[in-house]
């Protein structure tokens, strides 16, 4: 059957920006599949999805005007209802036939198919395809009931009467096959040919659609609309990129030392870029400056009230320091730009004003003066303030500085955790709570304090995410390390643990942050030198600050395996499940995990693995069976089979080789040596009965079992890795 291409399109007010991509994406889909479940379009029918402020627009091709007839198998009755024993149809096979339009003489093209343990009449019938008028209607419906709105808002129709609801108020419907009208109707809306283009380019209003396949040239020509949303975001990335050169400067969203491809694709998901393509239906990129004596305001709050709240691109030098020009992403296009330029500049200065006003007015007064003002601030009702914590983090960044770098780094670590919270009574954090930190690094560079304390202000929130950086020194590290600790026993000592997907306090966060910080530590010497990362000492001197508040000694467990399961999430995608839980369900120091799984990977790999593997399961599921404690002790003088006495004897040579290494840290080698076992630990199970009727010589082999599954395990659980 011959096809045509469809477009539907509902023209509508202004559609939420931040939600615009989602929708658009969503109501060509949802339509689409529709059309296909009901058999009007192909396998091989593309769909383009088309959005902008005003609009929500699909076109597919290849669109049957009827979708073809098809056979479908009907279940009527189960064969001992529908026949009798000489098999004649019963009164209920012919009732049900009768219901659907046929007579007796149609019981002959009855069949019988297999139903569960039992047989039933099966009936093959004509189904007739749908047309594409009704198809479409049903499609359009189901579409709009599903699309994923944020916000419902309920709007009356022209009649006055009637009320329905939908994202924003709808104006318009366009449905063509082609260039015929399919008069569908949506939300008290008749199809037709007609849309609106640009509210103040457009060279035609109306603009009648020709074809569906004219749509988006029409838009552009007539209407002076980019309807499709990459289309449109990839003029903007082009314009704002050619306008930036043009400047000898830098977009301040645009990544340096990318190649053009790369550089596009994460333009593409930047969200101001998104979020400004969904704003304007045909971008025109325009360039505005303000005063130079505004960027002696550190940049990041220049940047930030330019994109936040203007939706402005900030400009870098070559040295990537900001510039007092930015450009303008504008919905028109007027032969004199001149008063749009002059608009958006009057209205970016009051709030460059304001930023400098806070931060001149914050630098009258050094952080450690606002150290009094975070008693008045409220923590957490069942934590203390503010004040009260930051004493807390003090004492823990402390310890974990003397640990780590002796008293220059504790003194420092000291400092550094008892300003990083001052800068949250700042004028310009309380405009910008994003600068948090930020600020604090350059007030404390203002003070003169020493730089390694003012970045550590900063970067002690670090890493708030997957591919943040890490605090750039280690007094960054140690109050970074002392910050997350600090959250996490409390608010787990209180009982704010995460469930599911609510997780307020941001824990697993914190718990992959305390991660980051280790690996930091633990990564070939990162800051130059050899660290003891000891986080069960840390987690108790973090306990041990909350005795006011009566935390519990168990929260340290607690608090320990839910960053264990941070981990495991980490590493079980790269390593497999297996490999990974046979370290973690160990218990072990986090800084050894990674270590210790690429010991198990290359053990793993051992002709011997396997068989050992499943011995130490062995070996595990009687100790487990066994009553009370088994003590890892062999007293050799009891043994007697030869296999056992051969058991004992490797166990002496290898288990002394595995220890030295598992000491040194070499636990490739320790994992190793361990092949040595595969044929006594073989021998053992072929010829020893374990439970052996003498009580002594059956605790003797038990003794000997778990003297091997101690040497075994102690670099991972390898009864893991068994099949």
């Amino acid at each position: 059957m011959s096809t045509k291409n469809l477009l539907v399109e509902l023209f509508v007010e202004e559609l939420p920006p931040k939600a615009l991509k989602k929708l658009g994406e969503a109501f060509a889909q949802l339509l689409a599949d529709s059309l296909k479940a009901q058999g009007l379009t192909s396998r091989d029918s593309e769909v383009t999805v088309y959005a902008s402020p005003r609009r929500l627009a699909v076109h597919v091709m290849r669109v049957l005007a009827q979708a073809t007839d098809k056979t479908i198998t009907q279940k009527l009755m189960p064969v001992s209802v529908g026949l009798d024993a000489n098999g004649n149809a019963t009164p209920a096979l012919i009732k049900r036939l009768n219901g659907m339009g046929l007579d007796e003489t149609s019981v002959a093209q009855l069949t019988k198919q297999p139903d569960g343990k039992n047989e039933a009449l099966f009936l093959d019938v004509s189904q007739k395809g749908v047309a594409l008028k009704e198809g479409l209607q049903i499609a359009l419906n189901e579409a709009i009931i599903k699309l994923p709105i944020p916000k419902v808002m309920t709007y009356q129709l022209a009649d006055g009467w009637q009320s329905v609801n939908f994202v924003r108020p709808v104006h318009g419907l366009v449905a063509l096959h082609g260039s015929e009208v399919i008069p569908v109707t949506a939300l008290g809306l008749t199809a037709g040919n007609s849309t609106q283009g640009h509210r103040f380019e457009a060279t035609v209003s109306p603009v009648l659609i020709n074809h569906a396949d004219s749509y988006a040239e029409q838009l552009k020509t007539e209407g002076a609309v980019i309807a499709s949303y990459e289309e449109r975001c990839i003029e903007i990335i082009n314009q704002l990129r050619k306008q930036a050169k043009l400047l000898n400067t830098r977009l301040e969203v645009e990544p340096l030392n990318l190649f053009d491809k790369e550089t596009e694709e994460i333009l593409r998901n930047d969200p101001l870029i998104q979020e400004v393509t969904a704003l304007v239906e045909r971008p025109n990129i325009l360039v505005g400056q303000f005063e130079e004596i505004y960027l002696e305001v550190p940049q990041e709050c220049l940047i930030l009230t330019m994109k936040a709240n203007q939706k402005y691109f900030p400009l870098l030098d070559a040295s990537g320091k900001l510039t007092n020009k930015f450009l303008i992403v504008s919905n028109i296009s007027p032969d004199d730009a001149s008063a749009v330029i002059g608009g958006n500049e009057r209205v970016v200065r009051p709030r460059l004003a304001d930023a400098k006003f806070f931060f001149d007015q914050d630098r009258k007064k050094i952080l450690e003066s606002r150290l009094d003002s975070l008693n008045k601030v409220v923590y957490h009702n069942k934590l203390g303030s503010q004040g009260e914590r930051t004493e807390r983090v003090r004492a823990i960044a402390k310890a974990i500085g003397q640990q780590l770098g002796g008293d220059e780094l504790a003194a420092k670590a000291d400092k550094a955790a008892q300003l990083a919270k001052t800068d949250l009574i700042t004028d310009m954090v309380g405009e910008f709570p994003e600068l948090q930190g930020i600020m604090g690094r350059y007030y404390a560079q203002y003070e003169g304090l020493d730089d390694d304390i003012a970045f550590a202000i900063e970067d002690h929130y670090k890493p708030r995410f997957a591919e943040d950086n890490l605090p750039r020194n280690l007094t960054g590290v140690c109050v970074a390390l002392a910050d997350k600790l600090e959250t996490l026993v409390g608010m787990f000592g209180i009982g704010n643990i995460p469930t599911g997907d609510k997780d307020p306090f941001a824990l697993r966060r914190h718990a992959l942050g305390v991660i980051g910080c280790i690996d930091a530590l633990d990564s070939s010497n990162a800051f130059g030198a050899d660290f003891k990362v000891d986080i069960t000492s840390w987690l108790n001197i973090a306990l041990s600050q909350f005795k006011k508040f009566e935390v519990p000694q168990e929260t340290i467990d607690i608090v320990y395996d839910f960053i264990l399961e941070r981990r495991w999430n980490q590493l079980a995608p790269l390593f497999g499940l297996e490999i990974v839980g046979s370290v973690i369900t160990i218990r072990p120091p986090i800084n050894q995990i990674r270590k210790r799984i690429d010991a198990v990977l290359v053990f793993n790999k051992l002709l011997e693995a396997p068989a050992l593997a499943a011995a130490n399961k062995r070996v595990g599921n009687i100790l487990k069976k066994v009553e009370g404690e088994v003590k890892a002790k062999v007293n050799a003088n009891l043994l007697q089979e030869p296999a056992e006495i051969a058991l004992n004897e490797a166990l002496s040579k290898v288990k002394p080789v595995a220890d030295a290494a598992f000491e040194q840290g070499d636990y490739t080698a320790s994992l190793k040596s361990l092949a040595a076992l595969k044929a006594p630990v073989d021998a053992f199970f072929d010829s020893v009965m374990v439970n052996a009727d003498d009580p002594v010589l059956k605790a003797n082999r038990l003794g000997l079992l778990a003297t091997l599954h101690q040497a075994m395990n102690r670099v991972a659980d390898l009864s893991k890795l068994a099949s």
